[in-house]
């Protein structure tokens, strides 16, 4: 029997996840709520589903899961809705800002028995996948140190910006996510630092578009990441791992990956334009993962924790950026 997800959120993210649960043919599309019946009505049209309002989602009883693609300081207060109402909950990054706010949710998460995912997306794009089963076969050796590189074309609007949480909580928290995916265990301090150099009304936010932060581990491991909210060429998304015994690297993706050669030189198609077309695939696969785990009993990845330890490095490394100093990590 298929499983019947919900979304709540119609806009570019719940629809790429609606088009991965049209895709997957062991789950159906049940129900679609957004405040914007327009947008709601949008998604139904082309991936099925009813229009639905929260109330009438947790009722229903055929509804396995849920799928929160909702404003951030709507998470965690919904989590707990659907948790305490027997519902398998995926919920993109992050749980919450405040990391106090996410412990006393997962608490109930864990009282409640329920099912927790969160969309750390990039753990499931293939090249990056391959690039952990690299390490994780032993092909470099041990793992010593590390370098992620993303960059945006331009920088969100202010609007986003504001309610975002800022470019560590908001952007590098997916390459701390990575860094602590592909190194197999958490850091014990990370040292950033940050300005602005492509918009000054950025700075009037509070916020900064140049992030650089270096996560360093208990024997000395380190991995350096850097953000920049302008990258004029395209969507700039690399990982170097480098270990006792060699190097791995996962490279830039394209649209089209051909190279043409002529008395004029080299020429490569331009870098995807953003993340909604160089992730396609990673937001597919994760999806898939969430329906196999409800279909199976089996332990979500990332979990509610994983979204935690990477809140905390974030926060640690937004503290280290205002006040110059590496910050000590404490995962409590």
């Amino acid at each position: 029997m298929k499983k019947k997800l919900a979304i709540l959120g119609a806009g570019r993210i719940g629809q790429v996840h609606a088009k991965a649960i049209a895709g997957n043919e062991t789950a159906e599309l049940a129900a679609v709520f957004d405040p914007l019946h327009e947008a709601a009505q949008a998604v139904t049209e082309r991936f099925g589903g009813k229009i639905a309002d929260i109330d009438s989602i947790v009722n229903d009883s055929t509804i396995d899961a849920v799928i929160l693609c909702t404003p951030t300081d709507m998470h965690a207060d919904q989590i707990e809705l659907f948790a305490q109402n027997g519902k398998a909950i995926f919920c993109e990054k992050p749980i919450d800002l405040d990391a106090t706010r996410v412990r006393a949710c997962l608490t109930i998460v864990q009282q409640t028995n329920a099912t927790l995912m969160v969309g750390f997306n990039r753990r499931y794009d293939t090249h990056f996948m391959a690039l952990k089963e690299a390490i994780a076969n032993g092909q470099i050796g041990r793992p010593e140190m590390g370098v992620i590189t993303s960059r945006d074309p331009a920088a969100p609007p202010a609007d986003y910006i504001r309610r975002s949480g800022g470019i560590f909580r908001d952007m590098m928290i997916h390459d701390i996510d990575m860094a602590v995916f592909l190194m197999g265990d958490l850091p014990v301090s990370v040292m950033a630092t940050g300005g602005v150099l492509t918009d000054p009304e950025i700075a009037q936010l509070d916020d900064y578009d140049s992030a650089t932060a270096i996560l360093k581990w208990a024997d000395g491991r380190q991995v350096s990441i850097s953000n920049s909210r302008r990258a004029v060429y395209g969507y700039d998304q690399r990982i170097e791992i480098h270990g006792s015994e060699g190097m791995v690297q996962a490279y830039n993706e394209r649209p089209v990956n051909i190279e043409t050669a002529t008395a004029k030189g080299y020429q490569r198609a331009p870098l995807h334009d953003f993340f909604m077309t160089r992730y396609v695939g990673a937001y597919a696969n994760e999806i898939d993962a969430f329906i196999h785990a409800i279909s199976n009993g089996d332990s979500t990845i990332p979990s509610g924790r994983d979204g935690l330890n990477a809140l905390l490095i974030a926060d640690g490394a937004l503290e280290s950026a205002k006040t110059g100093k590496a910050v000590p990590l404490i995962f409590d």
